[in-house]
């Protein structure tokens, strides 16, 4: 028997599945990025540096040393001028900040000297940047750029996958499933909302599946206990 012919579930309709996550997370705070742009930081290099810092890092914690940081410097050629040590202070608090000081600083210099001191909108050109892979990189060009992007974290891989709307062992396959199939119209929307949905409702653990609003459409793939 298939995910879909599941006989205790409704047929799997991810624009309900969608707005029913959207109602419920309204109260929630917004995942780090997100809240970061509403907030004023939407330049392609200041979501790049709130992506690096937000790495292995808490929300709460890479929103304010985010903004402690961008205080002091919001553009390549403002980081440019800051030392390795400068920065490791301001990110101090987040997991590997030695590391990624010296990677916001090399970027910053790389962008001054080969890019008039600007990030463009380049999918390449992110990449190319030693320890960005493709979530961040998707992140910062749906965000900054309005590019069609599905930028895939834990998340989002264990949501889908546990609704049985995708079937995959990685984000990287995930990213590829929801690719072909999920709608344009959600391609941004699916980690902004499904960050605060994981966290507050489809946690990793005992998922609060009695409450959830979408538990009629999933599938509830590979949940054991639940609250």
């Amino acid at each position: 028997m298939t995910s879909d012919q599941a006989p205790d579930k409704l047929p799997f309709d991810i624009h309900a599945v969608m707005k029913r996550v959207q109602d419920a997370v309204a109260a929630f705070p917004k995942a780090a990025l997100f809240e970061l742009a509403e907030q004023g930081h939407s330049s392609a290099f200041e979501q790049l540096v709130a992506c690096i810092i937000s790495i292995r890092t808490l929300d709460e914690v890479t929103i304010r040393l985010a903004r402690q940081f961008f205080q002091q410097a919001r553009t390549p050629r403002e980081v440019s001028a800051l030392t390795v040590n400068e920065i490791d202070r301001l990110i101090y608090g987040s997991t590997f900040h030695e590391r990624k000081a010296a990677q916001i600083l090399a970027i910053a210099q790389r962008l001054v000297a080969e890019h008039q001191g600007e990030l463009p909108c380049d999918e390449s050109l992110i990449l190319s940047f030693p320890g960005v892979g493709i979530k961040c990189a998707n992140l910062v060009l749906g965000i900054a750029c309005g590019q069609k992007k599905i930028s895939v974290d834990i998340h989002v891989h264990r949501i889908t996958n546990r609704w049985g709307y995708v079937q995959s062992q990685t984000p990287e396959r995930t990213t590829v499933q929801l690719t072909e199939k999920l709608p344009e119209a959600y391609w941004l929307d699916i980690n902004r909302l499904l960050v605060p949905f994981g966290k507050n409702i489809c946690t990793g653990v005992m998922p609060r599946c009695s409450t959830c609003p979408v538990l009629a459409y999933c599938r509830q793939v590979g949940v054991e206990k639940h609250r």
